[in-house]
């Protein structure tokens, strides 16, 4: 037994290691001059923290002004993909419709789509809709990839609640609309919890689609501000390192505020009763 247990705390230090080595190195970066970085010496302390790599970062990488777009973005793709994915869920999960299956596996589809394979017919129907270059442009294909995943985990988590709470709230003389939302949406805290943290990191980190669809710099999100520091003969590598870290820093926050509730929503309806 000890030696198991012995076994095991090596392989939790391992992946500790494995986790916190990125981060560190990061850390690092951001806090080295350009001569230090190019010279080598991955994990050696700066000579001078360059404490002026996070001034550069956030007023010349309009870091403030990227923040402020991705938080609304990834904030209104999360209100959206919550509530249309709970009502779409329950109503698959629950409601005896002869459709409800088909519908369950045309969601269980769309995550099999590759987004790269979406871009250009998107760019397409958003020019003749007008709506290039907006933020309607990365909600609407944010929202369409986020639910499918979203669907998934909460019909499984639905088919696992007993009608019987249904039956009691209709024989009381509740209506479908107050049973969701008074009994059976509360219990679906450990299931919309994991589909937040799911769709909060791509969204907030996704560079491709916005690189594509949006042009003007009012409406850019966090992951554009590196290149700010990207000149034609010289580039701020310890401000690019900064830039980094302060973009990090919010899904930090909310994976660890989050993470406790990851596995039961993982596991909500695995087991039924």
């Amino acid at each position: 037994m000890n030696i198991k247990r012995k076994l095991m705390w090596l392989l939790l230090s391992v992946l500790l290691v494995t986790q916190l080595y990125p981060l560190l190195w990061l850390l690092l970066y951001s806090l080295k001059t350009n001569e230090e970085i190019l010279t080598g010496g991955i994990l050696r302390l700066p000579k001078v923290f360059q404490w002026s790599n996070y001034h550069d970062a956030i007023f010349s990488g309009n870091y403030l002004q990227y923040l402020t777009n991705s938080i609304f973005i990834t904030g209104v793709t999360l209100v959206c993909t919550l509530a249309l994915g709970s009502m779409a869920s329950y109503a698959i999960a629950r409601f005896d419709w002869k459709w409800g299956n088909a519908m369950l596996l045309l969601f269980i589809i769309g995550m099999m789509i590759p987004l790269q394979s979406t871009l250009l017919p998107l760019v397409v129907v958003f020019k003749k809709l007008h709506i290039l270059d907006s933020y309607i442009s990365l909600l609407l294909p944010y929202i369409a990839f986020a639910l499918p995943i979203a669907v998934f985990i909460l019909a499984t988590f639905f088919k696992s609640i007993p009608r019987e709470m249904e039956e009691s709230a209709s024989i009381d003389g509740a209506s479908v609309n107050r049973t969701f939302f008074s009994i059976i949406l509360p219990l679906t805290v450990p299931p919309l919890t994991t589909v937040t943290i799911l769709t909060f990191i791509p969204t907030w980190n996704e560079y491709i689609m916005a690189a594509t669809f949006i042009s003007t710099d009012s409406l850019k999100t966090l992951p554009f501000g590196v290149y700010s520091f990207v000149g034609k003969y010289t580039t701020n590598f310890g401000a690019i390192g900064a830039y980094l870290v302060l973009a990090s820093l919010p899904v930090i926050l909310v994976y660890f505020l989050l993470s406790e509730k990851i596995a039961k929503g993982m596991v909500a309806g695995a087991v039924k009763g």
